[in-house]
């Protein structure tokens, strides 16, 4: 194993920068990170072929996040994607601080991705699934805003995203435990979404000790999202996998063809309606009352 640390030449190649820099070790812990994204990504993704057709989309959303992620500790690991910010809370004697914003740019796209997966099985409206997606992406862009701000006004972007996660919170735990459980799978969507929301509890706090106060170092800054982001997605997303074997996708209308969401138990099925090749499709027959000419 040091054989392989030893190789790591990422900050010689990209030279870190700022008073509070990512230190070697932070950066083998980050291609550790990135490995795990990784193997998620490439089981989770071969994973898919052996799904139904009409079983694959919870597949497609992680194989996005996941994919996602190995980007972006792929660019953290390499000292990449970061901004130096100017501390607010000044930690010893640095000034600057190094923020990679690479992890803001994954949880746009993964936490979107797990609240799309748990609206559906839910089976809340299409609005309410949208509300939940925006309400994230002004959780992370606020604290982004927050990490770039030099003063204490970054505190105000901190309310701002904190005050976002406490309505995503009533959202996942309250009217999505309430639809879970007219679509009979209130106890696995209790499972998932009270794991998501556990680990959420963290962000707020990790935030402010890294990127906001600058109270812990870089190196455990990567370290502390590292975790969570490890304990987030990939377990969910496998959490999905196992629990989904049982579920109906058909009273969940989770069937998806190429013409959009069409619910199995209708019978529904618009590219099965047309006629075959060498067939005549049937007449239509007329409404009662109608005169036809």
């Amino acid at each position: 194993m040091s054989a392989i640390f030893a190789r790591n030449r990422a900050l010689d190649i990209n030279p870190p920068a700022g008073d509070s820099h990512l230190s070697t070790g932070g950066s083998d812990w980050l291609w550790a990170v990135m490995a795990c994204f990784t193997l998620f990504f490439l089981i989770y993704y071969a994973l898919s072929f052996k799904a139904f057709n009409g079983e694959r989309v919870f597949h497609y959303l992680f194989t996005i996040g996941l994919f996602t992620g190995m980007v972006a500790y792929f660019a953290m690991a390499s000292d990449l994607a970061f901004s130096v910010v100017r501390t607010s809370l000044y930690r010893s004697t640095d000034a600057t601080y190094q923020m990679f914003w690479a992890k803001y740019v994954y949880w746009v796209v993964a936490w979107p991705v797990i609240l799309i997966a748990l609206g559906l099985i839910s089976g809340v409206s299409w609005a309410s699934i949208v509300f939940n997606v925006f309400l994230s992406w002004a959780w992370v862009l606020s604290y982004l805003a927050g990490a770039y701000t030099a003063s204490n006004y970054r505190w105000g972007f901190w309310a701002f995203g904190t005050t976002a996660w406490l309505i995503l919170a009533v959202q996942t735990l309250w009217h999505g435990r309430t639809s879970a459980a007219r679509v009979n799978v209130l106890r696995d969507y209790s499972i998932l979404s009270g794991w998501l929301n556990l680990l959420w509890i963290l962000y707020p706090i990790a935030w402010a000790i890294s990127d906001g106060g600058n109270v812990i170092s870089v190196t455990k800054n990567t370290v502390y999202f590292g975790v969570l982001d490890l304990l987030m997605l990939p377990i969910i997303a496998f959490g999905f996998l196992v629990m989904a074997r049982k579920w109906d996708y058909g009273a969940l209308n989770l069937h998806f063809t190429q013409y959009g969401r069409v619910g199995a138990r209708d019978g529904v099925f618009p590219e099965k309606s047309a006629a075959a090749p060498g067939t005549t499709a049937p007449a239509a027959v007329p409404a009662e009352g109608v005169v036809t000419a």
